[in-house]
């Protein structure tokens, strides 16, 4: 994979440098460069690596990183965390009138159709290259799969978007297609691109993290399992179990580990790489969600609720929760085998002052004790006083340059975990909970909790409590609120935000969490402008709007 990646600095000067504001809207440029790009099968390496580039690095890591993270963050599992600066998630995190406006999900739409357009051109000039032929047709199915993956990301987003699926469409008079036809063409393309993929088992070392079969079947079945078509799904899903390509690994810990990138659970990664002083190929989201003060980790966004962490105790699943959350005053990090130097002197460089300090003492029962033994994490500077495991490094596997752009952690798109709740759902919603129980109970008894032998409602219930504790702070969270029905008929995001959520509810009610409760940086009624009518979709982003000559019409209700 390194092959891959490398390539994608000799690619920077040839791909598409259109703006991420007005990419629907202007001529594509470099189009003169890339007349004669196609002439050897180097080139068509270097060009697909190029469009695996576009996954979340194509134009700076904030394009996608940001929006990704800002899922988890407009859901019960994370806040947006920072207190000590503007905050740039605000207008969609906390469902203000102006989130139309927010140039987060303008970059994110700008980058996934500069990704698509990237794949377009690969999709109309590999074919003429000539090379080996069960080589191209390889390289053309990683390069479709990843066109219905951007499409993926949009539709589930924003909903229906506009269908260029040509290298010449500009955008310009383009009409939004509907949600049902974006995810017919999502279904369409990764139906043509998984005959010509490979096992992952037929993959050599250095090809570890290029799209598999089971890649492309994995999305299709999440596809299928957004659009409720169980029985599509539950077959799709299937077909990866019964390959035999993947398994969990013994260890929950293991999963986000540097160590295990690329592991036998893994389905489909954003690959990153340590490129020292020279190249930003690594990862960004450890700095941006690390602890702000203290040793200087990070920046802070997106930290884990106690709501979620409550999740996990009454689940009683201790195993998960330290591999998931951090929390201030802990006195050892799971995974943190120099857990003494890493918080060494503690006292004079977690930034807390005397006075403070004291404050603390009286607000949250700190002793000396504890505070000269445990980790610091700020609460006057972090909302919760917590931040996320998975994407922490420990100090022994933390590179030379430790900061944006340079973590070697790859992030972890899809996983067998995901692939087995996602079956079991399927098989209870199609009445089928002998196996929807052993799906669930794969991934339950990894972690040492006991077998579920409920059946109906239950079971159901179950399985969505599962994947919130098992994918937490994994890009899943917001699409299954968004889509999930509840026994009073409304989508369960709707009974978890707004002003009778149980989210607001329970953060500004008398059982709020300490930290939570005391720093109001961020304020805890986070979701109570909620809007059912109109907050199941984040708003097509204005410029896009204005710019489109009419053609692109507004989410309802915005």
């Amino acid at each position: 994979m390194k092959k891959l990646i490398y390539s994608l600095a000799v690619l920077a000067g040839l791909t598409l440098s259109t703006s991420c504001n007005d990419f629907l809207t202007e001529d594509v440029h470099g189009q003169e460069n890339l007349e004669t790009y196609f002439s050897t099968p180097e080139e068509v390496e270097t060009y697909v690596g190029g469009c695996y580039f576009q996954i979340a690095k194509g134009g700076g890591w904030w394009q996608i990183y940001n929006t990704w993270l800002m899922s988890d963050m407009t859901t019960d599992d994370l806040w947006d965390g920072n207190t000590t600066q503007d905050d740039g998630y605000q207008d969609v995190t906390h469902f203000m009138p102006t989130g139309y406006t927010s140039g987060i999900l303008q970059n994110f739409w700008g980058a996934r159709y500069q990704g698509i357009t990237t794949c377009n051109l690969g999709l109309e000039r590999i074919p003429e290259v000539t090379m080996d032929e069960n080589l191209k047709k390889r390289r053309l199915a990683e390069v479709r799969f990843l066109r219905a993956f951007f499409y993926f990301d949009l539709v589930r987003n924003f909903g229906g978007v506009p269908l260029m699926t040509r290298y010449a469409d500009t955008g310009a008079g383009v009409e939004r297609s509907t949600q049902e036809e974006c995810y017919q063409f999502i279904e369409d393309e990764l139906k043509l691109a998984i005959p010509d993929l490979p096992e992952r088992s037929q993959l050599s070392a250095s090809e570890l993290g290029r799209v598999t079969k089971g890649a492309a079947l994995g999305i299709l079945g999440k596809a299928q399992l957004y659009q409720a078509k169980w029985s599509e799904a539950k077959a799709t899903l299937k077909t990866i179990i019964d390959s035999g390509e993947y398994r969990l690994l013994e260890n929950f810990g293991d999963v986000w580990s540097v160590k295990y990138n690329n592991s036998d659970e893994s389905l489909f990664e954003v690959q990153q790489t340590y490129g020292g002083d020279t190249y930003a190929l690594g990862g960004a989201l450890t700095v941006v969600t690390g602890c702000r003060n203290g040793l200087g980790d990070g920046w802070s966004w997106g930290q884990p609720t106690s709501d979620l962490e409550n999740a996990f105790i009454a689940a009683g699943d201790t195993e998960r929760l330290r591999w998931t959350i951090i929390k201030t005053m802990c006195t050892e990090i799971a995974g943190e085998n120099q857990f003494a130097d890493f918080v060494k002197n503690n006292s004079t460089v977690c930034g807390v002052s005397d006075a403070k300090y004291q404050d603390y003492v009286e607000n949250f029962g700190w002793t000396a004790s504890d505070y000269y033994k445990g980790y610091i994490i700020d609460p006057a500077q972090h909302k919760s006083a917590r931040i996320i495991r998975k994407y922490f490094l420990p100090l022994e596997d933390r590179p030379e340059i430790y900061n944006i752009d340079k973590i070697p952690l790859n992030h972890r798109v899809l996983r067998y975990a995901d692939v087995l709740l996602m079956y079991a759902e399927a098989c209870a919603e199609t009445g089928d909970d002998s196996q929807a129980q052993w799906g669930l109970n794969q991934v339950r008894n990894r972690v040492h909790l006991p077998s579920v032998t409920s059946t109906g409602t239950t079971l159901r219930d179950a399985i969505r409590s599962e994947r919130r504790l098992e994918l937490a702070h994994e890009q899943c969270r917001l699409y299954d609120l968004r889509r999930w029905d509840c026994a009073n008929g409304k989508k369960m995001m709707c009974n978890v935000m707004g002003p009778d959520g149980s989210f607001v509810k329970y953060n500004t009610g008398a059982n709020a969490d300490m930290y939570e409760k005391w720093n109001q940086g961020e304020t805890s009624d986070k979701g109570i402008r909620f809007r059912e009518d109109r907050d199941l979709l984040y708003p097509i982003p204005n410029y896009e709007i204005e710019h489109s000559n009419g053609a692109i019409k507004q989410n309802p209700g915005w």
